[in-house]
């Protein structure tokens, strides 16, 4: 049997996501109102359909997804909410945002109304490429609904819990990984700023060597995400809103981020840019 599976929107992870489906012989559509020239491009590229309006985009397709940043979240439930009312056979709505299980739930009650399933889902990992897909781990009474993507070339994990509990999974993930990263980037623009970059990083290379490791790895990889993990480490803060001395930490994280977009886009802004720093401190590491 075919799959007709709507995705909006067509940023790395949802055309990643929608050319892994439209390869392995799904129907793909979008809606591009609204988007860049880059955005139809990707979607083009991905096999994704471009759909004129909300309603043809969910009509007759058996699972919606939402793949955006997460303070669009919301806002996409609201739009998408009418089109979803006027059907009479309706696709799953599936959330697969960074947001906290606070967020997903109000996300939930602007869709419930419609009539439409929901179904929460956080993605782990890059965008689909050959021989990987992210794990897209999936909870909610509905969820069962959702497992035929597996057979579309989607590593689909049903986890049991209600909504709320895939992207508790994804926060509290993203919290370690994520936050240790920048972490790791604070106390490097410490370091460097006090004269002992060099010396942090040789003794990291003697007594931490798999953190050390690690943050290469993760610190350049960072500079050009960090705009998009603002909004993540915010929902995560929200996550942890009942521990406030936790929620303060990650809205500190995001305020850093915050910092490090900045700085990234202005690499020329002078020698203290902190981009530039960090390229110093981890370049001389290689050397050590």
């Amino acid at each position: 049997m075919g799959i007709t599976v709507a995705i909006v929107a067509q940023g790395g992870m949802g055309s990643g996501v929608g050319r892994r489906l439209h390869e392995r012989g799904a129907s793909v559509r979008t809606l591009l109102s609204g988007r860049s020239a880059k955005s139809a491009e990707r979607a083009r590229a991905a096999g994704m359909e471009p759909a004129v309006d909300e309603k043809a985009l969910l009509d007759g397709a058996d699972i919606f997804l939402s793949i955006l940043p997460p303070d669009r979240a919301e806002d996409l439930a609201r739009q998408m909410a009418p089109a979803l009312t006027a059907l009479a056979k309706k696709p799953v709505y599936v959330d697969c945002n960074a947001v906290s299980p606070q967020t997903v739930e109000r996300i939930a009650a602007i869709v419930a109304p419609t009539g439409a399933d929901f179904v929460d889902a956080g993605i782990i990992g890059g965008p689909p490429r050959e021989g990987y897909s992210p794990a897209i781990y999936a909870a909610g009474p509905a969820v069962g609904k959702t497992a035929a993507v597996r057979d579309w070339g989607i590593d689909w994990r049903p986890i049991d819990g209600p909504i709320g509990a895939a992207s508790g999974l994804k926060m509290s993930y993203a919290g370690i990984t994520k936050g240790s990263t920048a972490i790791a980037a604070a106390m490097l623009l410490g370091a460097a700023r006090f004269g002992c970059g060099e010396a942090l990083i040789a003794e990291l290379s003697k007594s931490q060597p798999d953190m050390l490791k690690r943050m290469r790895g993760n610190i350049p990889g960072m500079y050009d995400k960090a705009y998009r993990w603002v909004g993540e480490m915010e929902e995560i803060s929200d996550f942890l809103g009942a521990n406030k001395p936790s929620a303060d930490m990650y809205a500190a994280v995001a305020r850093l981020y915050e910092f490090l977009a900045d700085q990234h886009a202005a690499p020329n802004a002078g020698a203290d840019n902190a981009i530039k720093a960090l390229e110093a401190v981890l370049g001389r590491s290689g050397q050590s």
